[in-house]
């Protein structure tokens, strides 16, 4: 099952569906077919058997009547798994037939290790039929310093905040860089990106990041204790994860089209239970209707 901080990762490309695209173009070069809009598609990819398979987000390219263009699976991968050198053929084989346009598979590691192993060919077995993933390491990850840029893509700033907020060279000007993108994000996805980012820092990270919080006058320091609603540290970091978490579910089962009622939504966000609510993420991603959650 896919652990909260994976949900996180992967939940940058269902918000922005654009970044996915954007990516491909600036980092690889990738050549894309011209359209209008990016949407998070449907990311189910069974086939016939009884055996479930799922890409973590599907990102259709329309053109402006509508008509499907290109498809993206975007696959977040936290270590080596060789199960996915049998299932990432069918998640793209399945999304190519479900859309009725090309496909390709896009690979986010977040370690060069992992990036490595992920780059490796798939053979299929059928003749000259080989899957070459195009990965996305640490390294490709695009260095986001300007906050201007921060505050119109916050999600690639949280990728790079990730990848590069430990860099000596970039570590001021990245981190400064996602503040600034916190900022300019909506209060139930501030809590979410706050926390479990600042979760996965690096100790050299969060130092440096508390440090910048401490800062004397600094006007992100008044506009964070604003959004933590003057919360203590402790008190708030704890309030925010719980919040971030309950969020969380609601996103995960709004981005796969499961209606999520009014007593069902309210029994998500009065839940204080860390354990409870990093049980309903991992069941978000696979169950039909909200009410599965509590079973």
């Amino acid at each position: 099952m896919p652990s909260p901080e994976h949900e996180l990762r992967t939940e940058f490309f269902r918000n922005r569906p654009e970044l996915a695209p954007f990516l491909l173009e600036s980092v690889f070069d990738h050549p894309l077919p011209e359209y209008a809009s990016a949407r998070a598609a449907s990311s189910d990819c069974n086939d016939l058997q009884p055996k479930e398979y799922r890409g973590d987000t599907v990102v259709a390219l329309a053109d402006g009547s509508g008509e499907n263009r290109f498809g993206i699976v975007v696959e977040v991968q936290r270590g080596r798994d060789e199960r996915k050198r049998f299932s990432w053929p069918v998640y793209l084989a399945t999304v190519r037939a479900r859309l009725e346009c090309p496909a390709l598979l896009l690979v986010i590691c977040w370690t060069e290790r992992t990036a490595r192993w992920a780059r490796s060919p798939i053979d299929i077995g059928h003749p000259e039929w080989v899957l070459r993933p195009i990965v996305l390491g640490p390294a490709e990850i695009p260095v986001v310093t300007s906050a201007e840029e921060a505050r119109a893509d916050p999600e690639l700033a949280a990728l790079s905040a990730l990848a590069h907020g430990s860099d000596q060279e970039n570590q001021e000007k990245t981190l400064r860089a996602f503040a600034e993108a916190l900022r300019s994000v909506s209060d139930d996805r501030f809590a979410v990106y706050h926390d479990y980012v600042l979760a996965e820092f690096s100790a050299a990270a969060r130092t440096h990041w508390e440090a910048l919080m401490a800062e004397s006058g600094s006007a992100l320091k008044t506009e964070f204790a604003r959004r933590h609603h003057g919360r203590g540290r402790a008190e708030g970091r704890a309030e925010g994860l719980t919040e971030g978490e309950a969020r969380a579910v609601i996103v995960v089962l709004e981005a796969r089209g499961i209606p999520v009622g009014e007593q069902a939504r309210k029994r998500i966000t009065s839940c204080t239970d860390r354990t409870a609510l990093e049980t309903w993420i991992r069941r978000a991603a696979t169950i039909d209707t909200a009410d599965e959650l509590f079973d």
